[in-house]
């Protein structure tokens, strides 16, 4: 009996030690402040976008692989200088458009080409109706603040286009579309003519496994300015 109630003591003297450690390990998280819980959800936001892009750029390279480009129309290196000459070239031409549409999915910043795509195609509107839907999904797409596909545009540009979102004209987004037609006219455009996609096209070499280059630019700066820098989040 006295063995027991040695037992026991011991027992009860180690319990207040347990508790205070039991809190402070489920305790810790009531501190976070609401800055630090944001800039958590936007990490999180900015690692699920990219694993979506690498997973939709992975499965579009391996349906290509699969003779994929021999069903396409073929391009003669002829076609290829001309996209050369200027950018507004390659555009109006349909091959040109696709091949630099897969060019910059290997740079994951598509979102500019198929926001000039979008606003070409809603100036074609003449429906009211239309021109207000369109105007809408345009802006939720690629405009607005954490859009999905959201392109690189100034505070300003991005407030005039907010403010005229709910009575929109065809003309509404045409600030946003040059803006980014210089971007992809003067940095895009000059990597696409240096690229293997491009230099194989005009010396007639069959097209190669294409590969990434580099993280994609629908993250905005905006995103980044209260977040750490931690190279493991990309991992």
């Amino acid at each position: 009996m006295e063995t027991s109630l040695v037992f026991f003591s011991q027992l009860n003297m180690c319990e207040p030690k347990e508790k205070p450690f039991f809190k402070l390990i489920h305790g810790s998280g009531k501190g976070d402040t609401s800055k630090e819980a944001k800039i958590r959800d936007k990490e999180k936001r900015n690692r699920l976008s990219l694993l979506v892009q690498k997973l939709e750029f992975q499965q579009d390279i391996l349906s290509n692989s699969s003779g994929h480009l021999a069903k396409e129309t073929r391009i003669s290196p002829e076609e290829a200088v001309i996209w050369g000459e200027s950018f507004d070239k390659l555009l109006s031409h349909k091959d040109g458009l696709k091949t630099f549409t897969r060019f910059l999915k290997t740079e994951f910043s598509e979102e500019n080409i198929e926001f000039w795509i979008a606003c070409e195609d809603f100036k074609k509107s003449q429906d009211p109706q239309q021109i207000i839907h369109k105007a809408k999904s345009i802006y939720e797409k690629f405009i607005q603040n954490d859009a999905p596909q959201e392109v690189n545009l100034d505070f300003h540009t991005k407030e005039i286009i907010a403010r005229s979102i709910t009575q929109p004209t065809l003309h509404s987004f045409d600030a946003a579309q040059s803006r980014v037609y210089q971007l992809m006219e003067q940095d895009s455009y000059m990597r696409f003519l240096k690229s293997d996609i491009y230099l194989d096209l005009i010396e007639g070499r069959p097209q190669r496994p294409t590969n990434l280059r580099r993280r994609s630019r629908s993250f905005t700066y905006n995103e980044f300015q209260d977040v750490n820098s931690d190279v493991s989040i990309w991992l």
